[in-house]
């Protein structure tokens, strides 16, 4: 493996000059945050957006699951950070090495906690104790052989010097913007809860490079809340974006509105979304007229 030839941005720099300082930030969500969802949202005052996470070794290896997976358009989607889970660098790499001349970074999934990512060993099922070596060597990996930054997004523990351990040794390895989840893994479903702010602002006080805020992010006015508590350099939202893809804006537009521009970029970009997700996306905008008529 080599190294990149040219210098990267790193830390602030990159936020600055490659990303524009942004503040508000779209998650990265498994079939929720594809290409036409990500064109509206930034239409709608989004400043970064994230890619589904994306399976690094499938990836790598299937030409079918990268043309099904991942869509991009430089006019109206950038910046764009293009996320992955794995466990293992070389695999990591190689994935990375292939999106890497379309976005502005390559961000490595620590705080997905569903069941499938458990039985594959990735996202939050890859942060206990005995796995931060190999977390560390697959960030140091990218730090060193990408072109574009390494970043990462994580959960919480539930003892906070322990995230903070875990976000220093990110740091040391490369990363170069940590967004933190303020849930612990187990914190899903019906056990989802509201997320730490306190441990998300202990977090930033120690590191040295940009952190982004995740959690209890519903409407525009918790946007500020959170940007003053944790005192963290952009809030990312992921379920307020899909009941409300103009959260960022403040404005409740009519809902009908909002999934007819929506249908209509999935018509003006080809392949941006698929069915299923237009169908779900759809539902999710319509929730709360449904629940407000019965």
């Amino acid at each position: 493996m080599t190294a990149p030839t040219t210098e990267k941005l790193q830390g602030y720099e990159f936020y600055r000059r490659v990303l524009g300082s942004p503040r508000y930030i779209v998650a990265p969500m498994v079939d929720h945050s594809e290409l036409a969802w990500r064109v509206l949202s930034r239409r709608h005052g989004a400043q970064l957006c994230y890619t589904p996470m994306l399976h690094a070794r499938l990836f790598a290896e299937s030409a079918a699951y990268r043309a099904a997976q991942f869509s991009c358009n430089a006019a109206e989607d950038a910046p764009l950070v293009v996320q992955f889970c794995a466990n293992d660098a070389a695999t990591l790499l190689a994935a990375a090495r292939l999106v890497e001349a379309r976005c502005a970074a390559v961000d490595l999934n620590l705080g997905c906690p569903q069941g499938i990512v458990k039985k594959g060993h990735y996202g939050a099922f890859l942060t206990d104790d005995k796995d931060w070596d190999c977390v560390c060597a697959m960030v140091n990996t990218l730090h060193v052989h990408l072109a574009v930054p390494v970043t990462c997004k994580i959960r919480i523990f539930s003892d906070v010097n322990k995230t903070i351990a875990f976000a220093k040794r990110l740091q040391a390895a490369g990363c170069q913007l940590l967004t933190v989840h303020g849930r612990t893994r187990d914190m899903k479903g019906h056990k989802t809860g509201l997320a730490d702010w306190e441990q998300i602002r202990r977090v930033k006080e120690v590191l040295d490079i940009p952190v982004f805020a995740n959690g209890n992010i519903c409407y525009f006015e918790d946007v500020q809340r959170c940007l003053d508590f944790t005192k963290c350099d952009g809030v990312m939202t992921a379920e307020g974006n899909l009941y409300n893809p103009a959260l960022f804006t403040g404005i409740f537009h009519p809902v009908w509105k909002l999934a007819i521009e929506y249908l209509e970029i999935c018509k003006e970009i080809p392949n941006s979304a698929d069915v299923g997700m237009m169908r779900a996306h759809l539902f999710k905008i319509f929730a709360p007229w449904f629940v407000c008529l019965f």
